[in-house]
């Protein structure tokens, strides 16, 4: 289906464009301090999983930063832009998700980062690789093709910008197990710093800017970023956290999740690359022809069961809040002192008024059990200094996994119970930084109908 005409197109662009230079109080030089305009600058993001209440939103904003500042631009696509827990990407084939890419080096050069769901939609990532190329955008990565040896993509690019240019590297996750099953003995991934400590020096010599991105996650970051040469950035993902960090040597950033924020780098000539998050707002100004093909992709694909309203959500809640308020009620069913689940067991936070079965679903991405165990006071101090990672810490204590978690019980508790979801228990290494708890299945719904209860009125 045809977006709109181009002239229809090029129109509105031009007169949301106009009405936006004509709010601005300055010119956007004018806003710049003398003798520090950036040098170029970044629009980056990772972990969008096709989250379209916002898609719209974000290319908007992304043509109104290149318009409104006079520096040279990228985009970077720094991994999973497709989910396969949404069933209109996968029903629409990723229509939404193509058209925001096909639409992006309209605006400015275009990198892709392979990420692990970037095959959710197509297995084979030669043929994904070959379709985004065919919108004009330059794909990096450091996978394999398992099969025959063949690189998948490059693993840098050097991008042109005014006269200078920036080096792009890209580095995947090697956790195969988050690659969709079908495809993992079609992948070979080496381990993130072991491939880093061979190859990233080769690949960055002779750059003028550096940009590494990294869909590793932030514990392979972290043996990564001494080997950084000076003034290079480092953009994160994998972990869906936000955050920056800046070293005497280098700027790191990770850009959150779904679409929520984007993060602007900068290039400077006398100082480091500064970053800033940037919030996507649900109801601020949205690209037209993205918007119309949004909502009649949609209503094509929706089915009465995917509209369904499973009740009504009282308040708006950020993913934090919808996390933590979920371990809260996880811990009320199971009638246990604290609740914890996975990070990325949820999506986005709720949003107020009723809620459809599809909008949950990005929600609450995957069910599972409800697990219940007893711990003790030294397993609960290494579960509570890994928890609630929105929260302000230093880089040496992220973990990339977490446990959204409620309030933990009182010390003088002499038995402590715990509740979780199984994918946690699974994986208590990453979540709780131990191996020797011993969870049992509790005795009740699973995770996305305690999710439901807790969450919505109705």
């Amino acid at each position: 289906m045809q977006i709109e005409s181009a002239s229809r197109r090029r129109f509105l662009q031009t007169a949301s464009l106009l009405c936006m230079l004509g709010a601005l109080p300055r010119t956007a030089a004018a806003l710049v301090p003398d003798g520090d305009a950036p040098l170029a600058r970044i629009l980056t993001l990772s972990d969008q999983h096709s989250a379209y209440e916002r898609a719209a939103q974000l290319l908007s904003a992304f043509r109104a930063e290149v318009a409104t500042n006079p520096a040279p631009h990228v985009i970077l696509i720094n991994g999973d832009l497709f989910e396969h827990g949404n069933v209109v990407s996968v029903r629409s084939e990723g229509a939404i998700d193509w058209a925001f890419l096909a639409a992006l080096p309209s605006i400015a050069p275009t990198v892709f980062n392979l990420g692990n769901h970037d095959n959710d939609l197509m297995l084979d990532l030669h043929e994904v690789v070959a379709k985004i190329r065919s919108l004009g955008i330059q794909v990096i990565s450091n996978i394999h093709d398992a099969r025959t040896g063949q690189a998948y993509a490059k693993a840098s690019v050097t991008v042109p910008v005014s006269d200078r240019s920036i080096r792009v590297v890209g580095i995947a996750t090697d956790a195969l197990h988050t690659y969709p099953k079908a495809s993992r003995e079609w992948l070979s991934i080496p381990a993130p710093a072991d491939w880093a400590q061979t190859h990233l020096a080769q690949h960055l010599e002779g750059a003028d800017l550096t940009l590494v991105a990294s869909h590793a996650g932030v514990v392979p970051d972290r043996d990564i970023l001494p080997m950084l040469p000076q003034g290079a950035l480092m953009i994160g993902g994998h972990n869906h956290l936000r955050f920056e960090h800046v070293d005497a040597t280098f700027t790191y950033a990770h850009t959150g999740s779904w679409n929520n924020f984007y993060t602007v780098a900068e290039y400077h000539a006398n100082r480091l690359p500064s970053v800033i998050s940037k919030p996507v707002g649900l109801f601020a100004p949205s690209d037209p022809a993205l918007a119309e093909l949004t909502a009649a992709t949609l209503a094509q694909h929706l089915t009465d069961q995917d509209r369904r309203i499973l009740g009504i959500a009282p308040e708006t809640l950020s993913l934090a809040e919808t996390g933590r308020r979920l371990a809260k009620g996880m811990a009320e069913v199971a009638g246990t002192d604290m609740g914890l689940i996975g990070h990325t067991t949820l999506g986005t936070g709720l949003q107020a008024g009723p809620v459809q079965q599809f909008d949950f679903d990005a929600v609450v991405r995957f069910d599972g059990k409800l697990m219940t165990a007893m711990i003790t006071h030294e397993q609960l101090a290494l579960i509570l200094k890994r928890v609630n990672q929105d929260r302000p810490m230093s880089l040496s204590d992220r973990t990339g996994d977490f446990a959204y978690a409620s309030e933990a019980p009182p010390s003088g508790t002499s038995v402590i119970s715990i509740a979780t979801n199984d994918w946690c228990a699974m994986n208590q290494h990453e979540y709780f930084g131990t191996t020797d708890i011993v969870f049992t299945e509790a005795p009740s719904a699973g995770i996305k109908a305690i999710s439901s209860s807790v969450l919505l009125n109705g």
